[in-house]
């Protein structure tokens, strides 16, 4: 069984939600860490429908079993599917000593009718999919950059049925029935358009016309995106500069696998150019991971030319810097990023190239040309970024 790296504590002592992307593995580490919880299901159904239409039977039942309940501790599953749930929730931790796991997949109907989500009195955390870390030893990049992160797909043999059969209940069961959107066959052509934006900053209007809906509406259909944390942006950074940089966001999928099948990219291979847009997800999905896991919550940013130099990843305002390039051997080419920015920042502290090169070494100039290897060793050990 794999080891999860997000701690979550043994004896919870204040209520917290759990978020994540469907099958990141929620529920799983939720009944291994608090084998002995109340537990309130919202996938099943005659659950789901009786809370629903009921909500107040949260409070009657948690207080009628309060004196004889073997844990304290509740956790409910699926939580966004009925958000009037926090209001006996939040009663419950006023009036009681009951403290609350939240989980789920989508925070966007809950913010819509409880937008300070208790008020703060919960802690939140994020689950990834899996990271190197957690799988150690046995950990491959290639069956990682084509199967993805989720656990099942990145074990499983059959990955492409399971992700197919992943995009389809997303569609079905997170867009049509929590009525996210009114038109689901622009929805489903949106995903499809909005793949090929993976790594990259978005052109709203092509992928409009492309789908044949309204700037706008694609807007609200990448907000979707994030809200059911099937994505994120990645803000650029933008401190003065002696040149003019790019300000917009790029986009990135929570899953290189979804990615994969959505644009339809085949099986990669090292030395693809689209392996090198998987290996650069790979490194900001790492990166993403280890900033909530460690605490550290570090700011992260990327930096771009209005010439089209770039680097990938700006850490803590220049404390790092960080180039993905999935090559096996680094030209100069690979370096003009870095050196940009050098120029530019002649604070920035570190930079660091990662690649598929075996062995890492430095170059005259102090850029850090690091194995992928050695890279995520570095970083899940706390020795990179503090």
């Amino acid at each position: 069984m794999l080891t999860r790296k997000l701690i979550l504590p043994t004896q919870p002592k204040e209520s917290f939600f759990l978020w994540g992307p469907r099958q990141s593995g929620k529920s799983m580490l939720l009944k291994s860490r608090y084998p002995d919880a109340k537990w309130f299901d919202l996938l099943q159904t005659d659950q789901y429908l009786e809370l629903r239409d009921k909500p107040s039977l949260l409070r009657e039942q948690l207080l009628y079993e309060s004196q004889r309940a073997k844990s304290k501790f509740v956790v409910i599953d699926e939580i966004q599917k009925v958000p009037m749930l926090l209001d006996e929730v939040h009663w419950l931790i006023e009036n009681t000593n009951y403290v609350f796991g939240l989980c789920g997949s989508s925070a966007r109907k809950v913010r819509a009718g409880h937008a300070n989500l208790l008020g703060g009195r919960a802690i939140r955390h994020e689950l990834y999919g899996l990271v190197s870390a957690e799988i150690g030893a046995d950990f491959d990049l290639i069956r990682m950059l084509n199967q993805g992160y989720l656990p099942r797909h990145y074990l499983s043999d059959t990955h492409t049925d399971l992700v197919r059969s992943y995009i389809n209940d997303y569609l079905k069961e997170e867009i049509a029935a929590e009525a996210l959107v009114r038109n689901l066959p622009a929805f489903s052509h949106f995903l499809k358009a909005a793949s090929l934006s993976d790594t990259e900053l978005v052109n709203y209007a092509s992928i409009a016309r492309e789908c044949g809906v309204s700037a706008p509406a694609v807007k609200e259909y990448f907000q979707i995106l994030i809200d059911t944390m099937l994505a994120k942006f990645l803000d650029a950074y933008q401190k003065k500069t002696k040149r003019r940089v790019i300000g917009a966001s790029k986009f990135y999928f929570s899953d290189v696998g979804v990615v994969n099948h959505l644009a339809k990219r085949g099986n990669l291979e090292p030395g693809a150019d689209l392996f090198g847009k998987a290996f650069e997800n790979w490194i900001f999905h790492e990166l993403s991971a280890h900033s909530a896991y460690s605490n550290l919550y570090y700011d992260l940013a990327y930096w771009r030319l209005a010439s089209g130099l770039e680097v990938d990843f700006i850490i803590n305002d220049m404390e790092l810097a960080i180039e993905a390039k999935s090559s096996a051997k680094i030209t100069s080419d690979h370096l003009r990023g870095l050196r940009a920015l050098a120029e530019d920042h002649p604070k920035v502290k570190r930079r660091i190239l990662v690649s598929l090169e075996k062995q890492s070494r430095r170059t005259e100039d102090g850029i850090e040309l690091m194995s992928y290897k050695e890279f995520v060793k570095l970083l899940w050990s706390n020795e990179l970024i503090k």
